[in-house]
């Protein structure tokens, strides 16, 4: 059904007629409808096909189009009008001689046609309403349908970019969060990957391809399978940082596209770790009795695309019984803090760099992992001390999402998506 016509509204027309006597009866007809119906109608009025495609015209409803001019006749002068680009709805005035043409108009993309010598104020100004909003009807459903059609294409990205991981070490637990920026308009390139070896090492990767877009979402996709195959192919760790820097360059649509990357490889005893950054923040160790902290990091390298045939140094890490590690993408930490606390009092303030920074993150971990320990600290009538609580890296995803969510409470709304990946040893 089409949309129902607002009469109140104003009605720009753009009237293509150069014979003078028919603009004036136009212009009558017009004045008619006006007075009958209280209608404002702003009215322009030029001669010859060229003056629309050449000039611009302004933003005008309807164009009513006589399909006889200097410069262009029948069908020709129609298309010429549609291909000027200024989306208005086109109705055509033809003689009664010329009705077949009219429907062939219709046909060839005008909203409707109209006898010059059988038309009055009220049937052409009902005609030309009609032929506006259908024009704008056609332009939402092809907006909706463009939007639908973003919507899936983002999911089928998102999958890409967020795998299930491959993982069957009972003694680790992978919990894994992504959470859109700003009003998702545009999908980043945020990805993670977790592989777990044939003998039993642990392979973790994280990264954030820089800008929003399908592009990147995709150039992220890539980087990610590129990641996968080769773990799963045994290539040597000390390769995978070069050969994805050299797959970035080749694909990425335009120069200055670069992407930061955070490597962690775990010994299957799970007591040791190497750890690759390309301008990526480095991974927080949170032990499961004391504060969470950043892994040291003797070099931060640089992102990959930046330098062709760049080195990154690898970090040799001692894990402690028990550990978690969370990896991130830097939107964790760049979100701007509001004024105050929280509403219920805890966690940073605002700090003078403007965002809520690492330190600023180390005190959320902190803080959701002292509040579980509270928070499943329970105590009956017949067990007065409490029975102990369930630890959070029994159910990680519990610290995770505390994490999240107060960060979110913390800071106003960020412009850039969130990918977190926290990895929990149960011995």
């Amino acid at each position: 059904m089409d949309p129902v016509p607002d009469e109140s509204a104003p009605l720009s027309v753009l009237v293509v007629e150069d014979d003078d006597a028919d603009a004036l009866l136009v212009a009558e007809h017009f004045a008619d409808a006006e007075a009958l119906s209280g209608l404002t109608i702003a009215l322009k009025r030029v001669k010859t096909v060229s003056e629309v495609t050449s000039h611009v015209v302004g933003a005008v409803d309807c164009v009513l189009l006589d399909l006889a001019l200097p410069d262009a006749h029948g069908l020709d002068a129609l298309q010429r009008v549609l291909g000027a680009g200024h989306g208005a709805a086109v109705v055509v005035l033809t003689g009664r001689h010329d009705e077949a043409l009219g429907v062939r108009a219709v046909g060839a993309g005008a909203q409707d046609y109209l006898l010059k010598d059988a038309v009055d104020g009220a049937s052409l100004t009902r005609a030309l309403r009609y032929a506006v909003e259908r024009v704008r009807g056609e332009r939402v459903r092809r907006q909706l349908w463009d939007a639908e059609t973003r919507a899936e294409e983002n999911v089928r990205l998102e999958r890409g970019l967020l795998p299930t991981p491959l993982l069957t070490n009972p003694d680790i637990h992978v919990a894994v969060r992504y959470e859109p920026g700003g009003d998702r308009r545009l999908l980043g390139g945020d990805f993670y990957d977790t592989v777990e070896g044939a003998d039993g090492t642990l392979h973790v990767v994280i990264g954030d391809v820089c800008g929003h877009g399908p592009d990147e979402a995709a150039l992220g996709v890539n980087l990610r399978i590129a990641w996968r195959a080769m773990v799963l192919s045994g290539a040597e760790d000390s390769q995978l940082l070069p050969t994805l820097s050299r797959l970035l360059v080749h694909e990425r649509e335009r120069t200055g596209i670069f992407a930061t990357l955070a490597l962690l490889t775990i010994d299957a005893d799970l007591r040791r770790a190497r750890l690759r950054l390309a301008g990526h923040p480095p991974p927080l160790l949170v032990p499961p009795d004391g504060p969470a902290r950043p892994l040291p990091i003797a070099k931060l390298g640089r992102p990959i695309g930046v330098v062709l045939d760049d080195h990154w140094e690898v970090l040799d890490v001692e894990l402690p019984a028990r550990w978690a590690l969370l990896l991130y993408t830097d939107g964790l930490v760049e979100g701007r803090p509001h004024d105050g606390p929280a509403p219920d009092g805890s966690g940073p303030t605002a700090r003078d760099d403007g965002v809520l920074d690492t330190d600023g993150l180390l005190t959320v971990l902190d803080e959701c992992a002292v509040a579980d320990r509270e928070e499943n600290h329970v105590t009956t009538p017949e067990n007065p001390d409490g029975v102990p609580p369930t630890p959070w890296y029994v159910d990680p995803d519990r610290l995770l999402d505390c994490v999240l969510t107060r960060v979110r409470d913390l800071t106003e709304e960020r412009a850039d998506d969130v990918a977190a990946v926290l990895l929990v040893a149960r011995r």
